[in-house]
């Protein structure tokens, strides 16, 4: 616990095998209450290694849901065990759990409900192994995201994130995809309920055991990452849009 707020690691996981226990070993356990992986039918030793590591709640998909159907279920057993902060860790130790403590800090101290780590702005992505086309693509979207959601992130597009619990009370994910594009909809569904967003400085690393989509699944999600930013204006516009339909707004006060 971090202020007597229980934190709750979720790590939605498919064929982190190779990865898992390097992950595991570096999250903080003197502030992380309880880990949830999620195997989201894995044809790895994932499962079994999660079991024999110890891992508080391990829950076995019987097929494969995708990364967002993954997502929903890691927030909804977090919720069910009465996490006040939980905290997205990849298992595939392309993020650091060492910011697991600064994460949580934010949230615990009320300074913001939502924090994101960025591989943007340490300004070192490339070096560390994100493919070119991938890095210019983040930023391209990124700049079109922020003109037209009036927003200043330096990217939309990590998977390393820290929610408040009343966060995941408001947003209504279970109408999100489940494919990746569900992180991209979960944020834009934060910034138009009025949540504030910290970022903080998040070194990644790359490398063949690391996942990464491929390069037409990366097309996909980057015209799913546009159509959002899309349905987001319009419905600051006052155009229903069912991605943010059931959303209470904080404070009565959008995010502009």
């Amino acid at each position: 616990m971090i202020n007597g707020e229980k934190v709750i690691v979720i790590m939605p996981a498919f064929n982190a095998g190779k990865t898992l226990e390097a992950t595991w070993r570096e999250i903080p356990r003197d502030i992380v209450d309880e880990i949830v992986l999620v195997d989201d039918g894995s044809t790895d030793n994932t499962l079994a290694i999660a079991q024999q590591l110890g891992i508080e709640h391990v829950i076995a998909h019987d097929e494969n849901r995708g990364y967002g159907g993954n997502q929903k279920t890691c927030y909804n057993q977090a919720r069910e065990l009465g996490a006040d902060i939980v905290i997205m860790l990849h298992p595939d130790y392309q993020y650091t759990p060492k910011l697991i403590p600064a994460m949580a800090s934010l949230i615990a101290e009320d300074v913001y409900p939502v924090v994101i780590g960025s591989r943007i702005l340490g300004k070192e992505a490339v070096k560390r192994g994100m493919p070119i086309y991938k890095y210019i693509a983040n930023r391209l979207l990124t700049l079109f995201q922020n003109m037209l959601m009036g927003q200043k992130l330096s990217e939309y597009h990590t998977g390393y994130r820290a929610y408040k619990s009343d966060v995941l009370e408001t947003i209504n994910y279970e109408q999100n995809s489940n494919d990746f594009v569900f992180d991209n909809q979960f944020l834009a569904q934060v910034l138009y309920a009025g949540y504030s967003i910290a970022e903080i400085t998040c070194p990644a690393n790359y490398f063949p055991e690391a996942s990464s989509i491929n390069f037409i699944r990366s097309i996909k999600y980057g015209l799913g990452v546009l159509m959002v930013s899309l349905q987001y204006r319009l419905a600051k516009l006052g155009v229903p849009v069912k991605l943010f339909s059931d959303i209470t707004v904080k404070n009565g006060k959008q995010n502009d």
